[in-house]
């Protein structure tokens, strides 16, 4: 569908100046708003209040009369000006595919103004706007695309992952995705979204989301059974590290999974490749080997490659459902919160169970590479330090 501003630029191409301003003048009337028009076509309001006079008037156009008063229309600053566009192309500085018909700044036309003038030049806002319309400018916000650059193993370690996970399955082994879900305030703070409430009913909740007016922060760290299409979240209330992250997945196994996998030895855990459940996060695996030793269980772990975190099953079938359930509810207390994960379900049979996590893990714990020695980790042929195997000491 053709914006209202590309509407508006074609027009300017096809009607002389004369019915230029009185085919806006006519749009103004329809739409009953002046300035609307304006900043869509990309003129000064006065254009269009002289289109409305002219209208009033019966001063319409008519084939072989002139457009305008004999000597009037002064010269465009930018065409009398002989340095400014020079100037103006250095501080635009567009971004964006060269071989594109659009592309953008990130000054504000107030912020530009103030430079050309530091250079000696003299435009108004209303001038720069329409040169910047003409010259294909545009104004964007950020978006979010891009999550780094594409490993070019990506696709074979995606293989890897689902060849593994079907083995595990058809052994009947657990296989579970992990990671931590956003931080929230605890508070009575605004929550995305919109939910039914009766007429003249409204949620209120504090003007400004600050750290200060909390009462404290919930981390919740979610391990989703691939399998059984379960959801478990810890929630805590200090720092998620990899302690956290390797306790989270003991108290799935030792309150659910070992419940749902008695007679199983062996665990398969898929996660990113960063935080606190990271590739190089030497403490996780140093945690994950203890909780090896702890269940007798031999923890095989896949990370996804590197810019592809948002393909984490538990990304799309436990967190996403999670931002649904609680959505424009405010998070005013941990019972809340582990009240709002414990009803999120879904037609599909999810469902799930939290609990809440007041121990304390400090940060910056380091792990020796004598530590690292112990360990009894065996590595995948195919990227050792994405694919990985930690057994039980003494299990070889």
């Amino acid at each position: 569908m053709l914006s209202a501003s590309s509407k508006y630029q074609r027009m300017d191409t096809i009607l002389n100046e004369k019915q230029w301003r009185q085919y806006l003048a006519t749009e103004a009337e329809v739409k009953d708003n002046v300035a609307l028009v304006a900043r869509e076509a990309g003129v000064s309001v006065n254009t269009i209040k002289r289109g409305i006079r002219e209208i009033s008037n019966g001063d319409t156009y008519a084939p072989g009369s002139r457009i305008r008063a004999k000597g009037a229309g002064p010269k465009r600053i930018i065409d009398t000006d002989t340095t400014l566009k020079k100037d103006l192309e250095m501080l635009l500085k567009p971004k964006g595919d060269p071989m594109s018909l659009v592309r953008w700044t990130t000054l504000s036309l107030a912020n530009l103004v103030e430079a050309i003038g530091k250079q000696g030049h003299s435009m108004k806002k209303s001038s720069l706007h329409e040169y910047l319309i003409s010259e294909g400018f545009s104004l964007k916000a950020n978006k979010k695309n891009i999550e780094g650059v594409s490993h070019p193993d990506r696709d074979a370690q995606f293989e890897h992952i689902h060849q593994t996970c079907k083995t595990f399955e058809n052994k009947g082994n657990p296989i579970i995705s992990v990671d931590c879900k956003k931080k929230e305030l605890i508070g009575n703070f605004k929550n995305n979204g919109r939910e039914w409430l009766p007429k003249g009913q409204n949620t209120v909740v504090n003007v400004y989301d600050f750290k200060s007016l909390s009462d404290g922060k919930a981390v919740p760290y979610g391990v989703y059974d691939v399998i059984k299409n379960a959801g478990f979240v810890n929630v805590g209330v200090d720092h998620d590290t990899a302690s956290f992250a390797v306790e989270s997945i003991r108290r799935w196994y030792q309150t659910i999974g070992k419940k749902l996998y008695p007679k199983q030895t062996e665990l398969l855990i898929t996660s990113d490749g960063g935080g606190s459940n990271g590739v190089k996060n030497r403490l996780w695996k140093k945690e994950l080997q203890q909780l090896s030793n702890e269940t007798k269980l031999t923890i095989t772990v896949n990370h996804l490659p590197p810019a592809t975190s948002k393909w984490n099953k538990i990304e799309h079938r436990l967190f996403s459902f999670i931002s649904i359930n609680w959505r424009a509810k405010p998070l005013t207390s941990l019972e809340t919160i582990i009240e709002l994960l414990n009803h999120t379900t879904t037609k599909e049979g999810l469902t799930v169970t939290a609990f809440i996590d007041n121990n304390t893990y400090p940060t910056k714990v380091k792990v020796s590479d004598e530590e690292m020695e112990t360990l009894n980790i065996i590595r995948d042929a195919f990227h050792g330090e994405w694919n990985y195997t930690i057994k039980p000491h003494g299990k070889s």
